[in-house]
């Protein structure tokens, strides 16, 4: 955003909170006032009537929620803005932003942290019958014969860490009757009507450009106040405004993703099959609700059971707000919770039945013959040899003999565990639409409301067009993200542009070719919208770990992945979105964590705070595909973003799981560092103090 000419345009920094909940008793604004280059600052008292805009009604929310764009006489979270500071250069703004001070009284006895404990929780959800004592759920547990296992799990909050910080441009024309937006955004058609609502404008008054920024991850899918709060500062002052993030505002104010505990209860028959789930699921909140906000947990709830035959499930949700950052759709966007408790439970049950775990998972999979298939939860699986795939990721990661390896090098002492974790993966419904011009040149231009933060959509439209249109790809132009030359559109999220927005634009090429057929005279512009259910995407990810008694460090030997994304339209971009979500999945895992104190202060500020990975850290990767094409769409594809960071984390947790399963079930703690295994190793030497042997786990019994 920094090198998008725009002249006049001042630069604005933002003055933020350092409390995570205090009274504000006094503001030194005109203190700033005075400073070197400093144009104009913004107090609450200049948008004291703007609100955040309403949620994603997915879930109703027990008492009715509001939130302004910033601290008025009260601060909310640690980064949350007290002022908007506008000067001639972005480092004199952001001088004067740093020297703002103030009277504040912390308020220790009202801060709320994550996982607070609630009796009234913001968000609540119930499917199934609750699980409550003397329900179905009860009945089933008490009258089959079999294991009962339980799990609990606590994901700390992630970091979306986009390549490029947030930034926006606003630019109000001289009448101030139109506004010209340039920023980052996945639902650039929401982001316009966001907007408009909180300007007062019609939608027509505001011109929305949705920028390359590097990534988006979910992050990027709501508006934030800071880019409302601009485009009412740009009004006030008739100045074009520019507003550039560093990375430190991003790990204190940015959208962050993940935040759950997770606790199961899985009842399984002598014979293997499953019999009963409970779940118990609580997602985090921030100070501040994101349009999709409510979908995580959403999301978790409703996929579980995931791929197997299981109708006795009762899944109990909450969620409510807490004095830090908001917590909004990260690549995944609770797929990865649902996957990690469902396919670590099975894993345990497993050795508690003493099975090999594919076995178990052999006997209560989802067949073809099933599809389509209703969970318990309503939620229809569209298609999938989901038998099919497990044997292809047995057999390319050779899955008999790194069994019978496991137990020779156990023998001789090493810790070595091997992780397997099976997916499904909603893929986004509803519409999408395009708008496809044929120019008397024999060009032709799409425009789509489902734009790009670097999966590749332009390269993917273009060839889709020239495919249908029977044209070369250098005659079609793709222009996303802009409001005026783009229909509208959901956006780029949940997996859902190939599959959506494309079968759009194949409905608009086809549409364009018939009218051309009746004789209709070039230029031609067709728009189309396209509706549909849900496709579920599905794989399963194996993996080899040794964990290294004297540090704890695990080192990831082996890594298997077999997708099945429906039709592939471009192979080498869905290969970039797996290795993606991967890095990601991985780094959730093994890495990442967001940590906040007892008083809400930010712990993990930084980039010496935080580790993400990096190239070297990865593990090699054997990916393969296999190709269920979806009925709910005309090209047959389903999606493939977020599944790396659904198969991944879940495969891994359960690989170091396996490793120390000789000494007992362990506690493991999120991410997997060298710490937190060592810890849980030693505390299973503290309650056994055996040493693994080659009959610990048996190879298997399938």
């Amino acid at each position: 955003m920094a090198n998008l000419p725009a002249d006049g345009a001042l630069h604005v920094a933002f003055a933020r909170s350092a409390h995570a909940c205090a009274r504000i008793r006094r503001l030194d604004l005109e203190a700033l006032r005075r400073l070197p280059g400093v144009v104009a600052v913004l107090g609450p008292e200049s948008f004291a009537a703007a609100r955040m805009p309403a949620i994603n009604p997915l879930l109703p929310l027990s008492r009715p929620f509001e939130a302004g764009l910033m601290a008025s006489d009260q601060t909310r979270h640690v980064g949350q803005v007290l002022a908007v500071v506008v000067a001639h250069s972005a480092v004199q703004a952001w001088q004067a932003a740093q020297q703002l001070e103030g009277e504040f009284e912390p308020q220790p006895d009202r801060l709320r942290l994550d996982f607070a404990g609630s009796t009234d929780p913001l968000l609540a959800l119930h499917h199934g019958d609750g699980g409550a004592p003397g329900s179905a759920a009860d009945a089933a547990q008490a009258s089959v014969p079999g294991v009962t296992v339980d799990i609990a799990l606590h994901l700390p909050r992630v970091a979306a860490m986009a390549m490029e910080p947030r930034s926006a441009l606003m630019h109000w024309d001289e009448a101030g009757q139109l506004l010209q937006a340039w920023l980052g955004s996945q639902a650039p058609s929401r982001a316009r009507a966001d907007l408009a609502a909180c300007l007062q404008v019609r939608p027509e008054q505001v011109r929305l450009h949705a920028v390359d920024v590097g990534g988006a991850f979910g992050a990027r899918a709501s508006i934030a106040p800071e880019e409302l709060l601009l485009a009412l500062a740009s009004r006030l002052l008739g100045r074009p405004l520019r507003w550039v993030s560093r990375r430190s505002e991003e790990f204190m104010a940015a959208p962050q993703g993940r935040g759950a505990r997770l606790q199961g209860q899985l009842q399984v028959g002598h014979d293997g099959r499953l019999q009963a789930l409970r779940a118990d699921l609580e997602a985090a909140l921030g100070a501040w609700l994101p349009f999709s906000a409510v979908v995580p947990l959403r999301n978790a709830a409703r996929i579980l059971p995931g791929p197997y035959h299981l109708r006795q499930v009762a899944v109990q949700g909450r969620a409510d707000i807490a004095d830090a950052a908001p917590v909004n759709i990260y690549r995944g966007a609770g797929r990865p919770e649902a996957a990690l408790l469902m396919e670590a439970l099975i894993e345990r049950a497993a050795r508690r039945l003493g099975m090999d775990p594919l076995a178990l998972r052999r006997i209560n999979l989802v067949t073809a013959a099933d599809m389509p298939y209703c969970s318990a939860s309503g939620e229809v699986l569209d298609s999938g040899d989901y038998p099919q795939l497990l044997e292809r990721a047995a057999q390319r990661f050779d899955y008999e003999a790194a069994r019978r390896s496991q137990q020779q090098r156990r023998a001789q002492g090493e810790w070595v565990g091997i992780g397997t974790a099976f997916y499904v993966e909603p893929c986004g419904q509803g519409w999408e639409a395009a708008r496809l011009t044929w120019h008397e040149d024999g060009s032709l231009t799409l425009g789509s409301g489902s734009p790009a933060q670097g999966q590749g959509h332009e390269t993917t439209y273009g060839a889709l067009v020239a495919r249908e249109m029977g044209v070369d790809p250098a005659q079609v132009t793709v222009i996303l993200g802009d409001s005026l030359a783009c229909p509208e559109g959901i956006g780029a999220l949940a997996s859902r542009s190939t599959a959506i927005a494309g079968s759009a634009i194949v409905q608009a090429c086809r549409d364009l070719r018939a009218a051309r057929a009746q004789g209709q005279p070039l230029p031609i512009v067709i728009e189309r919208r396209f509706d549909s259910r849900e496709a579920w995407s599905h794989g399963c990810v194996m993996v080899s770990v040794k964990i290294d008694e004297a540090t704890g460090a695990a080192q990831i030997e082996r890594l298997v992945w077999v997708d099945d994304a429906g039709v592939i339209l471009e192979p080498v971009l869905a290969r970039g979105q797996l290795l993606g979500g991967l890095a990601q999945g991985f780094g959730q895992a093994m890495m990442e964590r967001i940590v906040y104190d007892a008083q809400g202060q930010l712990v993990t500020g930084s980039l010496m705070d935080y580790a993400v990975p990096r190239a070297d850290d990865l593990p090699e990767v054997l990916i393969d595909s296999l190709c269920s094409p979806s009925p709910n769409n005309l090209l047959g594809a389903k999606g493939v973003g977020e599944a790396g960071c659904i198969g991944v984390p879940a495969a891994l947790y359960n690989a170091v799981a396996d490793a120390l399963s000789p000494l007992g079930e362990a506690r493991l703690d999120w991410p997997l560092r060298a710490e937190t295994i060592w810890r849980a190793l030693r505390a299973l030497r503290s309650l056994e103090p055996s040493r693994p042997d080659a009959t610990s786990v048996p190879a298997s019994n399938s």
